[in-house]
């Protein structure tokens, strides 16, 4: 019976990604902003559960897919920071025509629109987590390994956040 739900299995992989697949999406796009970079990163994770499918046991890899995807999104993040520090040191050499550039100035504004934007992103991700994706405290916890009281906390204060920002508009 063991074998019928080994990840290393076609079925079983493509199972997986269509139960996985849109909630680690929209995971990634709480956190970026970036449809396509989201989608991008989803692929990544499930070719990276495919290539550790032996190491990965079937009740492990919705932990495995949202860590992974989650370590390569802040990855890039790091990556980011670099370039835009190097950008700084040199700037002469910037190109605020780059695509880099653009995405970046449109995510900015974008956040800037949006009470939520202000969250930070711990009670961003959890918030969104919860109030779109419909998950429950305990599945957030399980998601990004941390324990329900402090998904408890993060949704208290994004709350409470978004309760003052509402009143000052």
């Amino acid at each position: 019976m063991k074998t019928s739900n080994n990840v290393c299995e076609e079925i079983t992989f493509a199972r997986l990604y269509g139960d996985l697949g849109g909630a680690i999406r929209n995971f990634i796009y709480f956190k970026c902003g970036d449809s396509a970079r989201a989608e991008d990163l989803t692929h990544e994770a499930f070719i990276k559960l495919w290539q550790n499918c032996a190491k990965v046991p079937q009740e492990k890899a919705k932990s495995f897919l949202y860590t992974v995807s989650n370590n390569m999104f802040l990855n890039e993040v790091a990556h980011q920071k670099v370039v835009l520090q190097h950008a700084k040191l040199q700037p002469h050499k910037v190109n605020v025509q780059s695509p880099e550039y653009l995405l970046e100035e449109k995510q900015y504004h974008k956040r800037l629109q949006k009470a939520i934007g202000n969250l930070t992103e711990a009670q961003r991700t959890a918030f969104l987590l919860n109030r779109i994706e419909g998950k429950k405290y305990v599945e957030i916890a399980e998601i990004l390994s941390i324990s329900v009281k402090a998904v408890e906390k993060r949704m208290s204060q994004a709350l409470a956040s978004l309760r003052k920002e509402i009143e000052e508009l």
